[in-house]
């Protein structure tokens, strides 16, 4: 197809996108309605006004949940997933948590939380839009166009540099091992830190080791690129239990390789990229597929909830609902806490919106947790005295001025992307910081699109997709320490291992090809993907 005609056809196609994308509002805007009428017949606290902003935002993030939903954008498409996620976040969210009354714990609450709910709604509702706006600057990016210039790995040079990172990183995790008495020795080394430091920051025991867990702990994902970079084109890689059978293995891998010593990203970010090669590059996976590991997601967060609290007396809790239920007494961490805690925002944003607002007793960051976030690269051992993170200010804005006592007494919740910006410039950083926000999705979104199906890159954007996720949720000190984490080493053996090449087509065949990259409406289980992008039409 040649680029004149594909100018040509582009007014009937952007007509037909903002037909769809106002029926996906519509339908959005129905569905969060009934929802509101539920929990309003259901629960008369919830008979307030904040209901309002929050119906407003339900709708603009839904229409890209019911875009994926209605397999109008690719499975892996990052507005999609931030739809389906915003829909809880921004939503879902605010609701449960008058309907339970469930909320912060050891601050001074506001006298009522739903006024700083609906407020705090508002300011979402001004950045949603701007999210929306900032997402589609820049060059289309239509499906099945492709970059001149593209990435091909070098077999032979990237065989030998994954052989040779897998030894390192192997031979790292053993030296950690041994540096605690082996496997038993890690994990009762996470134990006491627990209960010696009463926190459960999985670093916290092993202080000065984040470097070398950045590389060793690399191993399981370096294997699963490996896999996907080499036997993509053998049919067997492709079968569904050799799949599985990866997949289990992998996730022992995961759990060896960092998640026995509480950390729960370090399996999550893992899972969600092998998931990703697997879409990619082996075989494409169904929506129905995606529901089921959501649910498989949540029991994992729910059941290492408390393997995190309590180590290895935690995996009682998998089999006897007695247990369980005394270790919910003990940790707190009930299926409440996760849904509201782990994967929402919306109490701690609400008390950070009524504290710069109402409270004196607080000096505003002015960019500091960014660069606090930034220095963490740079170990203490090189820069002892390098500046504080977000924690100094997340701990003052709920305890007062001159509360933080590095390691004695500090915050350790997450504000995410729009609490962060409150911490440091105030309510009206809110809907900027927003517009920064969708300008990085839109980025990911057009790169994942214009990628050739053999560009090398595409092994990576599992990472970068979730990467947008994360953005939401997590602060930037968390952002920063999980790009260098778990992306660095696996981008520097893809990109060593591949070389530069310049193709003379800008724009493949149409036909199949650009269908398949559109999501593959109406192709067979068996097909493998080429790209997560979508048409665009549920932009």
């Amino acid at each position: 197809m040649s680029e004149v005609l594909y100018q040509r056809m582009a007014p009937r196609t952007v007509v037909r996108a903002r037909s769809t994308t106002l029926d996906n509002v519509f339908l959005s805007f129905l569905g969060s309605t009934a929802i509101v009428a539920l929990f309003a017949s259901v629960e008369p606290r919830c008979r307030h006004w904040f209901l309002v902003p929050l119906l407003l935002c339900s709708t603009l993030i839904g229409a890209d949940a019911v875009a994926w939903v209605r397999g109008q954008c690719g499975l892996f498409d990052p507005v999609g997933l931030l739809g389906l996620l915003g829909i809880h976040f921004f939503f879902l969210a605010p609701l449960l948590h008058v309907t339970w009354n469930v909320w912060m714990l050891y601050v001074l609450p506001p006298d009522d939380w739903r006024e700083w709910l609906g407020a705090m709604a508002c300011l979402n509702l001004i950045g949603l839009l701007g999210y929306r706006w900032s997402r589609t600057i820049g060059p289309v990016g239509a499906a099945g166009q492709t970059r001149r210039e593209q990435y091909r790995l070098d077999r032979t040079t990237f065989v030998f540099i994954l052989i040779a990172a897998l030894l390192i990183t192997g031979l790292l995790q053993v030296y950690v091992y041994h540096l605690y008495g082996g496997l038993s020795g890690y994990v009762k080394r996470y134990e006491d830190s627990f209960a010696h430091y009463g926190t459960t920051d999985p670093g916290i025991g092993f202080v000065g080791m984040g470097w070398l867990f950045s590389i060793s702990e690399s191993f399981p994902i370096l294997a699963a690129i490996g896999f996907a970079a080499l036997f993509q084109r053998r049919r067997w890689a492709g079968n569904p239990l050799v799949l599985a059978l990866v997949f289990f293995c992998f996730f022992m891998m995961q759990l060896l390789f960092g998640g026995l010593r509480g950390s729960r990203w370090n399996i999550l970010w893992g899972v969600f990229w092998l998931v990703g090669l697997i879409h990619l590059c082996m075989r494409r996976l169904s929506r129905r597929m995606i529901y089921m590991g959501l649910i498989g997601l949540l029991a994992f967060m729910y059941f290492y909830a408390f393997y995190k609290f309590v180590g290895l007396e935690g995996v009682q809790a998998l089999g006897d609902s007695v247990v369980r239920a005394k270790l919910e007494n003990k940790t707190g961490r009930t299926f409440q806490v996760m849904v509201l805690g782990d994967l929402g925002r919306s109490d701690v944003q609400a008390f950070a919106l009524y504290r710069v607002v109402h409270s004196r007793d607080y000096d505003y960051a002015w960019g500091r947790t960014y660069l606090g976030a930034l220095a963490i690269v740079i170990p203490r051992t090189v820069w002892p005295d390098r500046p504080p993170t977000k924690v100094k200010w997340t701990t003052e804005i709920e305890s007062g001025k001159g509360s933080y006592s590095p390691g004695l007494r500090q915050s350790s919740r997450v504000y995410g992307l729009a609490g962060e910006a409150m911490l440091n410039f105030g309510p009206l950083s809110v809907p900027l910081v927003f517009i920064v926000f969708g300008a990085v999705v839109g980025w990911v979104r057009r790169l994942g699109r214009t990628l050739g199906r053999r560009d090398s890159r595409q092994l990576l954007l599992p990472l970068l997709i979730l990467f947008c996720i994360v953005l939401l949720v997590n602060d930037s000190e968390n952002n920063v320490f999980s790009l260098i984490k778990y992306g660095a080493v696996p981008a520097l053996v893809v990109l060593l291992g591949s070389r530069k090449v310049r193709t003379r087509r800008l724009y493949p065949v149409p036909g199949r090809i650009a269908k398949v990259a559109a999501g593959g409406q109406g192709t067979s289980g068996k097909s493998r993907a080429t790209s997560f992008a979508s048409t665009g039409s549920g932009s």
